[in-house]
């Protein structure tokens, strides 16, 4: 595979735009829905792109449209460019006007390995004339807040099916890990699958979180709904009661690995794999505010100045380690 540049002249900012909405929306026909072309058109652009290019950016079958590998180094670059073009626009506004008004986020408990309150650092620093409220909740909660005018933007899991009237772009993307008490009989076996727990008690956050719906459609994939008996708000108590020996639970491995909580064991899922994306969410209906944009911009520039590490096989959290 040779090597993807983006300062070649003849790649368009259009070509970016259709195969970043490609890869974001699964499928060229969702894809061209929500740029609003025909879907011919963005199929024409992206084989044009490829030929010029030299490799492969999706593959295609007759069921899905998935990146290849060169395709996720592409889009990957493609996002950066993109955000960069967003902000000098931005930039631009900010010559001849200051951006004043205020901002209402809203925030779920599960965001991985996102930085929301160093994004928001960034972003009062850039903007100080800019009042910012910040509210936490759960995903459906925050979605009605956002539909009915309560909230500029939300920043939480992005369902595949995230109602059409909303827009998400992406911020980070992180394969969720399983955590186990510490001697759990499966704690030392070998590639472990969702289905392997189908009799275990599941700890979880409520229904209407992020968390519960990625753990229900995760479990529905492997054929068994989850069962679940203990609920709580916090993440980190999720933590805590499955080393308490009260069940298994989904989480980010940032909270999983915390060597601050008591010992547990953390390893992955194989089957099926869990990588719930972080987005930033807006109502596609409602014109946004300078303010809403400057914000937006900050929150997708911050995910694009950090990098996120794979998650490695069988992390230890409290000195236990499994394959």
């Amino acid at each position: 595979m040779g090597f993807i540049v983006l300062h070649d002249e003849r790649v368009e900012l259009r070509q970016l735009s259709y195969v970043e909405a490609v890869a974001r929306y699964g499928g060229f026909t969702r894809a061209a829905e929500r740029l609003h072309v025909a879907q011919s058109a963005v199929s024409a652009q992206i084989r044009a792109l490829e030929a010029e290019l030299g490799v492969a950016l999706f593959a295609r079958t007759t069921r899905r449209v998935a990146l290849t590998p060169a395709g996720e180094m592409f889009v990957a670059r493609a996002r950066r460019v993109l955000a960069e073009l967003d902000g000098a626009r931005i930039e631009m506004g900010e010559i001849t006007a200051v951006v004043t008004g205020r901002v209402t986020v809203g925030a779920t408990a599960v965001l991985g390995p996102y930085d929301l309150p160093a994004a928001l650092a960034r972003f009062h620093d850039r903007f100080p004339g800019l009042a910012l409220r910040l509210r936490s909740g759960l995903i459906t909660g925050l979605l009605g807040a956002l539909d009915n005018g309560e909230l500029d933007l939300v920043v939480g899991p992005v369902h595949a099916d995230l109602p059409a009237r909303f827009e998400a772009l992406p911020l980070a993307d992180e394969q969720l890990v399983l955590a186990l008490p510490v001697g759990h009989p499966l704690s030392g076996s070998g590639r472990l699958t969702l289905g392997e727990f189908r009799d275990e008690p599941f700890v979880c956050l409520p229904e209407g979180s992020g968390l519960r719906w990625i753990l229900e459609n995760a479990a529905r994939t492997a054929g068994f709904a989850p069962k679940v008996p203990f609920e709580t708000h916090s993440p980190r108590s999720i933590r805590d009661l499955v080393a308490a020996g009260l069940g298994v639970g989904l989480l980010a491995r940032s909270v999983a690995e915390d060597d601050q909580g008591p010992a547990i064991t953390v390893r992955n899922l194989h089957a099926p794999p869990v990588h719930p994306p972080i987005g930033v969410i807006h109502h596609r209906d409602r014109p946004l505010t300078p303010a809403v944009q400057a914000c937006r911009h900050v929150l997708v520039e911050q995910a694009a100045h950090r990098s996120f590490p794979p998650v490695p096989v069988g992390t230890p959290a409290g000195g236990h380690l499994a394959e």
